[in-house]
């Protein structure tokens, strides 16, 4: 079956799908978007990242689109026409279609919907986080509102593609302090030479991670020591552990940076333990 994607009111085929030229997602970066995991086609942390579509719109004066329960049913109704059992799901709001002008289009234009879904074994991010993966750093050179998780992610892009090309899974960004930020497309963790878990705090100029609030509650939960604290390249090469948290991802342990072994080159125990119970938790609470 080709896969269906909703925009605008209508469900199409992945093919035909299309929106005007002069959406202003396309002509500006000028929307927002969420991804959910879909465990036993069912939408994964629902509601955190529910909240934060609805931050990001207020932030950058979009209108909300459709009611709760409306847009609950749309990304519900795509998991189901695409048979998704485990993969994602992909919500993009944008300011709508307007000629193309640099201010906001007249009041009441309505915002465009598209919603995409696929399949992502599970299986094959098991296999990744069992092994480790390579983390590399990157230059952070983001605008100044990067807690909007909105479409423009160029940046995000060249960091992506650096990462690629030197055969790791990441890039971590770097500011001109010196200090990691987050991924290119998730937050970064470490345990430290200490044994305290480590990750930005989400008041600085992060995304604030609906996976990773949710790791944090586990965190919580066990009882482990947390500082929201940055740390430096150096740092995550000294540390015990290092991982990332993301929608695709959940917790990821990356066993070097750069070329440079972290701890014993393997994935550690606080991670391993971290993935395990959120992918517990996430399939028990999904909608």
């Amino acid at each position: 079956m080709s896969r269906i994607a909703y925009v605008n009111g209508q469900y199409r085929p992945h093919g035909q799908a299309t929106v005007h030229v002069e959406d202003r997602g396309f002509q500006f970066a000028d929307g927002v978007y969420e991804v959910w995991s879909v465990f036993d086609g069912k939408l994964a942390d629902f509601e955190g990242h529910l909240t934060r579509l609805h931050r990001s719109l207020n932030e950058l004066r979009i209108a909300i689109p459709m009611s709760e329960a409306a847009l609950t049913r749309v990304l519900q109704e795509t998991v189901r026409r695409n048979r998704i059992v485990e993969g994602i799901v992909y919500l993009q709001v944008t300011r709508g279609t307007a000629r193309r002008d640099h201010p906001f289009p007249a009041e009441g234009t309505p915002p465009s919907v598209i919603v995409t879904a696929r399949s992502i074994p599970l299986s094959r991010g098991n296999a990744s986080a069992a092994k480790g993966v390579a983390v590399t750093t990157y230059p952070d050179i983001r605008w100044g509102r990067c807690d909007i998780k909105t479409v423009g992610l160029l940046p995000n892009v060249l960091a992506k593609q650096a990462a690629k090309e030197k055969g790791a899974a990441e890039a971590w960004m770097v500011d001109e302090a010196g200090l990691v930020t987050e991924g290119s497309s998730t937050n970064a963790w470490i345990v430290d030479e200490e044994g305290v878990l480590r990750t930005r705090d989400a008041q600085a100029n992060i995304l604030r991670g609906i996976t990773r609030a949710a790791v944090m509650a586990l965190v919580a939960d066990e009882g482990l020591k947390i500082e929201e604290r940055a740390f430096t390249v150096d740092e995550v090469k000294r540390a015990k552990e290092a991982f990332y948290t993301s929608a695709s991802g959940f917790v990821m342990p990356a066993t070097s940076i750069d070329g440079t072994r972290i701890g014993d080159g393997k994935p550690g125990p606080v991670a391993t333990k971290l993935r395990e119970l959120y992918l517990e938790r996430a399939r028990r609470d999904a909608i």
